[in-house]
């Protein structure tokens, strides 16, 4: 039987009160536990071990970069990383969020030690994000290639990318070379009256 949002608002405020944490409503009704970066590691343990919240799996864990959210108006830190908890004795879902203090160089403690399924989701959010885990056993680019440049789900990352890749018939091999393409503006597509079926056309 699943708990009520309420009654796990109430769990975590009464298990968390020695943490400052910000507990906000979210889509469905599915609370986002926001937690300051020195906490981090300690409240996910805790999140787990606690007999009254027992988040024992991450289903989820993923980087989001704010810097245009709100169409800009967005005044807080650029980088965070949000985790989806499932706790399946009480049935209740969690959203953990925290934010990485320093734009340029954004690193936040690894989740590995606590729930190992955040491996390769981490290793994701670092090679899109250029998120650094801090402590992850093995942090290197899942997506992209290895000789990749930037991590592509930044807002800034051109749409078009650094670097093409193209086979060199000369070299015989593959190289990289910078971007050719030009970035050019897609217009919505207008379909007008005149292009519709006639009746009776076949």
């Amino acid at each position: 039987m699943a708990i009520l949002d309420d009654d796990l608002r109430e769990r975590l405020e009464e298990h968390l009160e020695d943490f400052e944490v910000n507990l906000i409503d979210g889509v469905a009704g599915e609370l986002t536990l926001e937690v300051a970066l020195a906490d981090y590691l300690t409240i996910a343990e805790k999140l787990r071990d606690h007999a009254a919240l027992d988040f024992d799996q991450l289903l989820d864990l993923c980087g989001v970069d704010y810097s245009t959210y709100g169409n800009g108006s967005w005044s807080g830190a650029r980088f965070a990383v949000v985790s989806h908890l499932l706790s399946h004795r009480l049935n209740a879902r969690l959203r953990l969020r925290v934010f990485a203090e320093d734009e340029e160089f954004p690193r936040v403690p690894t989740l590995t030690p606590v729930w190992n399924s955040a491996n390769w989701f981490e290793r994701e959010a670092f090679d899109l994000f250029g998120i650094l885990f801090d402590g992850h056993p093995d942090l290197r680019r899942i997506l992209t290639d290895y000789g990749f440049i930037g991590h592509p789900f930044r807002k800034d990352f051109p749409m078009v990318g650094n670097l093409e890749v193209r086979y060199d018939p000369e070299k015989q091999r593959v190289v990289y070379q910078p971007v050719s393409i030009e970035q050019r503006m897609l217009s919505e597509r207008v379909i007008r009256e005149d292009h519709r079926y006639i009746d009776g056309a076949s």
